[in-house]
């Protein structure tokens, strides 16, 4: 979609005039440890550099207007994008063609939506405390459009081969759903998990309403791909990505 910047397409069959996709490391003017591309405001970045980024953002994808920032919390809050400044909440929804809906993440799970007509999109940040929380199901109740006519992407997240957690958190998805007992495999130490937080979104996306074969994306690691992404669990100090969804039309 731009030479000049760093940035993975999403790949699912949205309507024409939809545009969606994170940002990846490369084309940005940020210094070490933020190299090159950090989209974050409050990750420790020169200001001044991430806004150089967030206008190259603008411009390499030719935006309708300026992306909805948040200041998320790791909550199930959403909100109608640019209704506020920088509004704390994990989600924002659109059905008008000025609005970007994005999100920032480093290891969390970006997803993104619309409906099958592009009338309607969505973003949301979707880390386990999140996920836990009900975002997904809550941003798929803010579209005005019917679930089942409703698809989503899911962009680069930590694989599950990286994500250890306890068995707090296994137990913060398990007693609301024993389904979601399958996204956790034993680690070697004990009271230790994998967890498949890609699958444990689809597991809310469904319970959601939407069909099994309208949840696209998944299987990217952000901590095994250092080239192209940034990874709060691999760097503590370290940039974000952007996932973004709009109506280009």
């Amino acid at each position: 979609m731009s030479d000049t910047i760093g940035f993975l397409a999403a790949d699912w069959p949205a309507p024409a005039g939809i545009g969606a996709g994170t940002t990846l490391r490369r084309g940005g003017v940020s210094a070490p440890p933020f190299d090159t591309f950090n989209l974050g405001d409050r990750a420790g970045d020169d200001p001044a550099a991430v806004a150089v980024n967030r206008q190259r953002l603008r411009q390499a994808l030719g935006l309708p207007g300026e992306p909805s920032w948040l200041q998320q919390v790791h909550g199930a809050g959403v909100v109608e994008a640019g209704q506020q400044a920088v509004p704390e909440a994990d989600a924002s929804v659109a059905s008008h063609g000025e609005a970007v809906c994005v999100v920032l993440t480093a290891d969390c799970l970006p997803v993104l939506l619309c409906d099958r007509d592009g009338r309607c999109f969505g973003a949301a940040h979707a880390g386990w405390r999140g996920l836990a929380a009900g975002v997904l199901e809550a941003t798929v109740a803010r579209l005005p459009s019917p679930p089942d006519q409703i698809m989503a992407w899911l962009g680069p997240a930590i694989g599950a081969h990286n994500f250890e957690v306890g068995e707090d958190v296994r137990q913060a998805f398990c007693r609301t759903c024993v389904d979601d007992a399958s996204a956790f495999v034993p680690a070697a130490q004990v009271g230790k998990y994998r967890a498949d937080i890609y699958a444990l979104a689809r597991n809310r996306l469904a319970r959601a309403g939407l069909a099994g074969d309208s949840v696209y994306g998944g299987g990217l690691c952000t901590i095994d791909d250092q080239a192209r992404f940034y990874s709060y669990r691999r760097s503590s100090t370290t940039g974000r990505m952007a996932s973004l969804v709009w109506r280009s039309r």
